[in-house]
């Protein structure tokens, strides 16, 4: 009896009811990028529902290409967050199990950023200076920074209006195990300020060609109550991370990892999961949707990111028994038709595949954590502390 949750990462599907609270009013990240691609190709997710779920919605948005179908194969409905924040850990951690109100601490966008205090103390334990210290995007400070990083050495350090402490760093000018180290620093002074995730930023190339690398890390806020992942191993249910998940949840209510660095070794890797494994919990993240297309506002990329997955999807299903369930959901927005190059604040979709169980409509989940909620039902295991199972 397996468990299979698929994190489609950034793929909200219409603005949440705060969503002006945010800044976001107007954000639909699947219709937009439908729209601008000329059309989904998604035959595979239309037929599991996901063309229904925008009519569940208040001011939902039909998704170009993707039709509503007249009896889907899959349970079909859409989730609307409700703890205070928009970011990778705060979608994450309410999928499983968790409420963040209050929302993590933000850094202001304008240099300086960080708190002098964290910069002096910062650069006094790591032996080397910050330059940067502002929100930006990623590649954008790179291009910017790159160049006298490589001449001094500094750490190029920036945040988002995510809660973020990113250090991007050269492979050749600082060892990728030295640059953990210094996220491992940065993790323990950012604590008190409630910092929800420390990024290590590795990168390569000459001035006016870098490249990030796969070498990504996270550090996160550790949770202060435990997750379903945690919930589960304690119960003796294994549970196998794929991408970043082992980094999101802290390294805990993990029993195997593998931190793949992209969509299509994340996929495959599920697939193989999915076949070798008898029982537990398979949790993936499919990072490609927000790290490459969502933040650097590129639509047509984002949806053929959609169609790829779609098409693995069709040869996927058929590895599912009817002991077998399949969730499919995302953590935030990120529209890239939107201003900025920053997370949205959206409902997201929710798909729920059994081989030979009848479909039907959820509605809207006031919460993420009826995933976490379900999944307990699904495994027998004491309920959590929020939330309703669909299951």
């Amino acid at each position: 009896m397996k468990a299979i949750l698929v994190i489609l990462d950034s793929v909200g599907i219409g603005e949440a009811p705060d969503a002006a609270k945010f800044g976001d009013a107007g954000s639909a990240t699947l219709p937009h990028l439908a729209r601008e691609a000329g059309g989904l190709n998604a035959p595979t997710l239309e037929a599991m529902g996901l063309g229904n779920i925008p009519a569940l919605m208040p001011t939902g948005l039909a998704i170009q290409g993707v039709a509503p179908a007249r009896e889907p194969i899959a349970c079909y409905g859409v989730m609307q967050p409700v703890s205070d924040g928009k970011d990778t850990i705060t979608g994450h951690w309410e999928i499983a199990g968790l409420e963040i109100n209050p929302g993590f601490h933000v850094f202001p966008p304008d240099c300086p950023s960080f708190p002098p205090e964290l910069v002096k103390a910062f650069e006094q334990k790591t032996g080397r200076r910050i330059i940067g210290n502002k929100a930006a995007s990623g590649t954008a400070i790179i291009d910017e920074l790159g160049p006298q990083h490589m001449k001094d050495g500094s750490w190029i350090a920036y945040t988002s209006a995510d809660s973020v402490f990113q250090i991007a760093a050269h492979e050749e000018i600082i060892h990728i195990d030295e640059l953990y180290r210094g996220c491992e620093t940065a993790r323990e002074l950012c604590d008190p300020y409630r910092i929800g995730r420390i990024i290590a930023r590795p990168f390569i190339g000459k001035p006016g060609a870098f490249k990030r690398t796969e070498n990504r890390r996270d550090y996160a806020f550790k949770p202060s109550e435990p997750t379903i992942l945690e919930r589960l191993t304690q119960a003796g249910i294994p549970v196998y991370a794929v991408g970043k998940i082992e980094d999101i949840y802290a390294h805990r209510g993990i029993t195997e990892s593998n931190h793949t660095g992209n969509n299509q070794s994340s996929r495959e890797l599920v697939s193989r999961w999915t076949r070798e494994k008898k029982d537990g919990l398979i949790v993936a993240n499919y990072i490609d949707f927000d790290m490459l297309y969502g933040h650097r506002r590129d639509a047509k990329g984002y949806a053929h990111a959609i169609e790829e997955t779609d098409r693995w999807l069709e040869s996927y299903l058929p590895l599912l028994t009817r002991d077998d369930v399949l969730i499919i959901t995302a953590d935030h927005g990120n529209d890239p038709t939107y201003r900025g190059s920053d997370h949205t604040r959206e409902y997201v979709p929710l798909i729920v595949y059994q081989p030979g169980r009848k479909p039907k409509n959820l509605g809207i989940r006031k919460g993420f954590y009826d995933i976490a909620q379900s999944l307990a039902s699904f495994f027998k295991i004491n309920p959590m502390p929020r939330g309703s199972s669909f299951l």
